[in-house]
């Protein structure tokens, strides 16, 4: 058995990264002492494998890599050119892609043009929304792991999970959970919400994870935006699902299976204040819930798409 692959990356989304590292590699994480924006190593806030190594950045350059992954566009533009120099050129290279286009999706040239590297989306809808152009693209789904724990219900409320709701504009859909909450108790768990009157703050994922199978169902408020890690972790945990029928919500998400997706915001309301009162359709969504994560967002399936990924761009047999 050969040594494992050695994939230089950034820490620019800690959950996803999270995820990445069940992925059976050697993750190089460049840190820089200020712990700038991407450059900020492990962090405390996951329990992370031996297999995810801190590298000063001033050190890269000499460092054996087989695949760089970038995973923004400051990464892909600016990052790997400071960290390698010429040696770019010469090494395997893969862009993941996290979001849909932010401008008008029917002329988005996708910015990492490069016959080389392989663009790698996190759906369907964002490699359907972005023109890849000359670069070869592929889309690899996302992978969760959550406890064991049983899903409740046992409180009367929905909850919903996003940072910074109030500070990132209408796509993050802030107007719609206060819609929601108009009619329906909800709680809403990340930074920045101090506004809302059921925030619980920003909560531990792990401690949150285990919190969130006591709430009737999960309400994704979100307009436009990567199928959130919060809705696949949800549904793996047994919550229901009530969002909007756009972007992959629409393929995530089926009425009456696992949760219910609207664009009328009042439909979406009445299912949300349905499944608060009746916690016997919860249960029965709750179940569906789990089989579409268990189908769709099962870790071992991530870890292998990414390893099939990553070993064919370097040329490598895993």
């Amino acid at each position: 058995m050969g040594t494992p692959l050695r994939v230089l990356t950034w820490h620019v989304h800690g959950s996803y990264l999270n995820y990445l590292s069940h992925v059976p590699v050697t993750w190089l994480l460049p840190v820089r002492p200020d712990r700038r924006a991407g450059y900020g190593g492990r962090g405390d806030t996951f329990t992370w494998p031996d297999s995810v190594v801190e590298v000063p950045a001033g050190e890269v350059g000499g460092l054996d890599v087989d695949v760089v992954l970038t995973q923004s566009r400051a990464n892909w533009e600016v990052d790997r050119h400071q960290l390698l120099g010429a040696r770019v050129a010469e090494l395997p290279r893969v862009h993941v892609e996290h979001d849909p286009p932010a401008t008008w999706p029917n002329d988005a040239l996708h910015p990492v043009q490069d016959e080389q590297a392989l663009l790698v989306h996190v759906t369907e809808f964002n490699r359907l929304m972005w023109d890849s152009g000359r670069t070869p693209s592929t889309v690899v789904e996302h992978g969760v792991a959550v406890p064991d724990v049983p899903w409740t219900g046992e409180q009367a409320r929905g909850v919903a999970v996003v940072n910074n709701l109030w500070t990132r504009g209408r796509r993050l859909g802030p107007d719609v959970l206060e819609r929601v909450a108009q009619d329906v108790p909800v709680d809403l768990a990340g930074m920045g919400g101090e506004r809302f009157p059921g925030w619980l703050g920003d909560v531990r994922l792990d401690d949150l994870h285990h919190r969130l199978g006591t709430y009737r169902c999960f309400v994704n408020p979100i307009r436009y935006t990567s199928l959130g890690l919060a809705v696949c972790e949800a549904m793996a945990l047994g919550l229901p699902v009530v969002g909007l029928a756009t972007t992959e919500m629409a393929t995530a998400v089926r009425n009456g299976v696992n949760g219910y997706v609207e664009t009328d915001v009042e439909r979406l309301v009445g299912h949300a204040r349905r499944l608060v009162r009746d916690r016997d359709e919860a249960a029965e969504l709750s179940t569906g819930a789990r089989r579409v994560a268990q189908q769709r967002f099962g870790i071992d399936r991530f870890a292998a798409d990414w390893s099939r990924v990553l070993h064919a761009q370097a040329g490598r047999a895993p």
